[in-house]
């Protein structure tokens, strides 16, 4: 009995690991690996104004990119946007995150609803909400100017700033659920020894806390990052049709343009741009607390 119990066990028929991610892998490939070699494809084709496009095999998309200026500070400046967005989302958002993960509240389950709650509206809704405040008779002046701290409305909409808070907002819950999650893992003991021998609540932060909590700051970077380098809506809304990031670009290339091979390329170089440098962090800071 005890060998028919064994044959059955290793029978082929059975359910193993390998064959539940056959389903997942397929979907992944069919949904994501061949449209990006589409994509691919159409970015080396050349583009004949009244043709849409012409099959070819040239590099000439993605050599009009990287030599225009105009287009390398379109690049230069979503990077530099999604790096300040994604920093102060991990200097607000681990500070929150402790705190949720940490309280013994009865109204905890508040607390993360009202994290939640925001998910809840699209960004557009949202970045129209931003748009009210900002205006120059929006909450913001007119508060200001209320209470005397200005005279005339300044300028916030349309700025690089208000791009900056939108996408911030946007993305804060995602990060702070992100590191909410791996903080409670963490058990409390390990930071009362720290403070037992010492320690001051900086240094045991990081020295203690942030290493033990390095998966959840990695997973929160990349996955705000990776949000803030393709934001469309609080781009568009927010910084107006001067302030031009890439994924605005792709679309108005697409869609305004009708120039699907330089489209191709651009996308591509923001795909590869967002890969590249989410790699690069992510060892980078699993190097510093290695």
């Amino acid at each position: 009995m005890a060998a028919v119990a064994e044959r059955s066990v290793g029978e082929p028929g059975n359910l193993t690991a390998a064959g539940l991610l056959v389903p997942a892998a397929l979907f992944v490939a069919v949904g994501l690996l061949v449209p990006i070699a589409i994509l691919f494809r159409y970015s080396l084709n050349a583009f004949v104004p009244g043709k849409l496009m012409v099959d070819a095999l040239t590099i000439e998309n993605y050599v009009k990119f990287f030599t225009d200026p105009f287009y390398l500070a379109v690049l230069w400046r979503t990077i530099r946007v999604s790096v300040v967005c994604t920093a102060i989302c991990l200097l607000f958002g681990f500070p929150l995150a402790y705190v949720v993960a940490r309280t013994q509240s009865r109204f905890k389950n508040l607390l993360i609803m009202s994290i939640v709650l925001p998910l809840f509206v699209g960004n557009a809704v949202r970045s129209a909400g931003w748009m009210v405040a900002f205006g120059s008779k929006g909450f913001v002046n007119a508060s200001l100017m209320g209470i005397g701290l200005i005279s005339t409305p300044i300028e916030i909409m349309y700025t690089e700033t208000a791009v900056v808070i939108g996408i911030i907002a946007v993305n804060l819950p995602f990060m702070v659920l992100t590191l909410q999650s791996v903080i409670e893992g963490i058990d409390r003991n390990v930071e009362e020894a720290a403070f037992s021998l010492g320690a001051p609540p900086m240094k045991m932060a990081a020295r203690v806390l942030f290493p033990l909590a390095m998966p959840g700051i990695v997973a929160g970077v990349i996955l705000t990052f990776i949000l803030a380098m393709n934001a469309y809506a609080t781009p568009v809304l927010l910084g107006g049709p001067k302030f031009q990031t890439m994924g605005p670009l792709v679309f108005s290339t697409f869609a305004g343009q009708n120039n699907w091979p330089f489209g191709g390329a651009v996308s591509f170089i923001l795909m590869i741009a967002t890969i590249i440098l989410t790699v690069a962090a992510s060892v980078a800071v699993q190097r510093r607390y290695r």
